[in-house]
């Protein structure tokens, strides 16, 4: 009997592997489930699930692209300042290697496939973030094409700038876990895309009352705690600032959850879920870009910041603007929840870093405003400015290129629209009648309802008839049956 032996490697630490493993793991679960439910359940039922089947597709797309040219495009060698060499990690030598950023001169304790995996999740919810900003109304097919174009011309510049080492990296511009990257990315995109789509029917508009709130809870939730693994997991260690990440990233969204709250009782008199749900959000992308280098006072004032500045936004310049009730019809408001918060979050990164926590996450700057760095601020919104033009430039491209060059119709039919997911999908969410090809139906309750009342009113007229024959004309028949309360009971 043979015996194999696993060989360790000096460089390897299997703690902050597993726990990359599992932060790589909660993120992927944002996405399916969390975002697939949260869709489905804020949008009406007939868009159920083309809601769920972008962000499915987007994810399983994502991968592929990702492990044949994205993860090198965003992390690997140096082609220009703002892009890596896109090549292939498929091949085992590679993926059996120590992890290592060659453009940031950076090296993590964990293999590449761990690293890959991760940073995968992250470009995978990025897309399906975006999706939001398109539902109900963009052609499917349209986004098969949107999604890998999207993947490499946009995200993976991004990342590389940011995190792998660019010309934004070298600057000394400061995205702990995706402020930058994924959510003022996937906001400038969704508001640019939702231009270039057009707005929902009309019906849709005034009407679009979410179909199963429940749903859109249980994905919040799932959404929330697995932000854990979203800020957590960007030391790339389960290092003490992992750990400071965490408790920042719950405390930071309480507050902005509760803020909005708040804001929604004072304006409208009532609180709401759904409102809630984005105050949470907006905490969650306000902390990200800072979660690990501020204080837990910072936290606070962050969280604070996120449930005013996006509830604004969402509630008086969503509602009031032209701009955003004649021409960008952003569905979920993904604008406003991450493209708003996103670049809040990343300039107060600037006021409020401090030099223990950029320490600790690994980074020489010194600090934020109230540590006497001013030039942070101004760092940050040099970072801002350039995620959302290379964004806007890019997503607009791509639209034109899918409309143009494909060929490809960016919105559905009317008569699509009209219809929803059967129509594009031959699938309904909700299939709780027995009207099935090759099934006899059964009766309905309402059916069997309607039969029992005629019966009995027959039953009734029959036993009334028969006792006024018998000259009895108060209606009671003692020896047959009795009349009581219009309900027929048998002696």
């Amino acid at each position: 009997m043979s015996t194999v032996n696993l060989v360790t490697p000096d460089w390897l630490d299997t703690g902050n592997n597993s726990w990359q493993l599992t932060a790589a793991s909660l993120v992927a679960l944002q996405s399916v489930p969390g975002l697939c439910l949260l869709y489905a359940g804020l949008v009406k039922k007939k868009w159920a699930i083309n809601s769920m089947f972008m962000v499915f597709y987007a994810f399983a797309m994502v991968l592929v692209v990702w492990t044949i040219l994205g993860y090198e495009a965003a992390f690997g060698v140096k082609m220009l300042p703002f892009v890596g060499v896109p090549k292939p990690v498929l091949a085992m030598n590679m993926q059996l290697t120590q992890s290592t950023l060659p453009s940031a001169n950076l090296s993590q304790n964990f293999p590449l496939s761990t690293m890959v995996y991760f940073q995968f999740a992250f470009a995978a919810i990025t897309l399906a973030l975006i999706a939001g900003a398109y539902l109900a109304r963009m052609n499917f097919t349209a986004w098969m094409i949107f999604v890998p174009l999207w993947l490499l011309f946009s995200y993976c510049v991004g990342a590389y700038s940011i995190w792998g080492g660019g010309f934004l990296f070298q600057m000394g511009v400061i995205d702990y876990s995706g402020g930058y990257v994924i959510h003022l990315s996937s906001g400038t995109a969704g508001f640019v895309g939702a231009w270039w789509i057009g707005p929902r029917l009309q019906s849709d508009r005034k009407n679009f009352q979410p179909n199963n709130i429940l749903f859109v809870m249980l994905g919040a939730g799932i959404l929330w705690i697995g932000w854990n693994g979203f800020n957590g997991g960007d030391p790339y260690a389960a290092s003490p600032d992992a750990g400071v990440a965490v408790l920042n990233t719950n405390l930071c969204t309480a507050v902005s959850l509760l803020t909005w709250t708040c804001m929604d009782l004072i304006f409208y008199r009532k609180p709401s879920i759904i409102g809630a749900i984005n105050g949470m959000i907006t905490g969650l992308v306000g902390i990200t870009p800072a979660a690990g280098v501020v204080a837990g006072w910072g936290a606070i004032i962050i969280g604070v910041c996120t449930g005013i500045i996006p509830w604004i936004s969402m509630n008086i310049a969503g509602k009031r603007m032209r701009l955003f009730t004649h021409h960008v019809d952003d569905t979920l408001g993904i604008t406003h929840t991450h493209m708003v918060a996103g670049s809040l979050g990343g300039f107060l990164v600037g006021l409020f870093a401090t030099s223990e926590g950029c320490a600790a996450f690994g980074i020489t700057n010194p600090g934020g405003a109230i540590d006497g760095n001013g030039k942070q601020v101004w760092l940050q919104i040099v970072g801002i400015l350039f995620v959302v033009g290379w964004n806007a430039v890019w997503t607009s491209l791509i639209m034109c290129f899918i409309k143009y060059v494909c060929r490809v119709p960016l919105r559905m039919s009317e008569e699509d629209m009209l219809i929803g997911d059967d129509a594009i999908h031959g699938e309904e969410a909700y299939c709780f009648s027995d009207d099935v090809d090759g099934l006899v139906p059964t009766i309905t309750q309402e059916q069997r309802a309607h039969d029992r009342m005629s019966h009995d009113a027959e039953r009734v007229r029959v036993l009334v008839g028969r006792d006024v024959e018998m000259g009895n004309g108060s209606g009671n028949s003692g020896e047959h049956g009795k009349i009581d309360g219009g309900e027929v009971k048998m002696d």
